[in-house]
């Protein structure tokens, strides 16, 4: 599932774009992309002759603003993405096509997801103020600071990998930067949030903001499913230290990735590195 990186990658290829451009016309080809609380034929009609007035990011989310005071609600989840131009995309490899946004400039916007476990919801701003209550801080945000990360971990017994990735807790990270942060910062995956001290707070906070804007300077992690706008893929998967490398050297001291599964998720970490 794409997490902070690649969602702000994609936020930031789409903004300049769209941003100001009116919604002409909307296409629902697989009815089930749309969530409620609209079903399709609203949809469309409550989209069309809409400007688009922001183009933001939260935690895992991609808003579209639309003037009105609606907020269109994108959930990529596992292989949604997005393609744009006056031509239809590669159909090689955009064959999932679920939705299209026709622009006032005549250009498209596709949405294509192949096993459409994502969406697109329309919601009115009051509604998405209420969702977004549900949200943890933003790691990125300049406000954020490492006795907050303490806060949330001291409430828990959780394994700090699972609380990490709880978006009640830390918004937009996920699997794969949760185990990179752990590594990074030297912390063993499986331990309760509530016992790790104040330097563990202190290195793991860092860890967390240092991997995930280095892998937004990279454009995310590309590994089967996930690209950002019309194709462009990441490249932080060349820099991965842990994840998807079970039983491969650690970069650090050689003893070999190890694997386990955590809350139907696996967890990469270096059981010598990360005692």
């Amino acid at each position: 599932m794409p997490e902070l990186p690649e969602v702000e990658t994609i936020r930031r290829d789409l903004e300049p774009e769209i941003f100001g451009r009116v919604i002409a016309k909307v296409d629902v080809l697989q009815p089930d992309i749309v969530l409620p609380p609209h079903g399709p034929d609203a949809f469309r009609r409550q989209l069309r002759d809409r400007r688009i007035v922001g183009v933001r990011r939260r935690a895992k989310y991609l808003l579209f603003d639309v003037e009105g005071g609606s907020v269109l609600q994108v959930q990529l989840r596992m292989s949604g993405r997005f393609a744009l131009g006056l031509e239809a995309p590669d159909p090689a490899e955009f064959r999932h096509i679920a939705a299209r946004l026709h622009l006032d400039d005549g250009r498209i916007l596709y949405y294509d997801d192949m096993r459409r476990l994502g969406g697109l919801r329309l919601l009115s701003l009051r509604d998405w103020k209420l969702e977004e209550k549900k949200l943890g801080p933003e790691p990125l945000a300049s406000s954020y600071r490492a006795t907050d990360l303490g806060r949330t971990l001291a409430s828990t017994r959780s394994p700090v990998k699972n609380a990490l990735m709880d978006q009640r807790r830390v918004a937009g990270v996920g699997n794969i930067y949760a185990s990179e942060a752990l590594f990074r910062a030297g912390v063993d995956p499986r331990r309760p949030g509530r016992d790790l001290n104040e330097p563990e707070i202190a290195r793991l906070h860092r860890s967390v903001r240092s991997v995930l804007r280095e892998a937004l300077r990279q454009a995310g992690t590309s590994f089967q499913n996930y690209r950002a706008v019309n194709g462009r893929s990441g490249s932080f998967q060349a820099s991965l230290s842990v994840y998807a490398r079970e039983g491969e050297p650690c970069r650090t001291c050689d003893t070999p990735v190890e694997r386990i599964v955590q809350a139907g998720r696996s967890t990469f970490f270096c059981p010598s590195c990360q005692r």
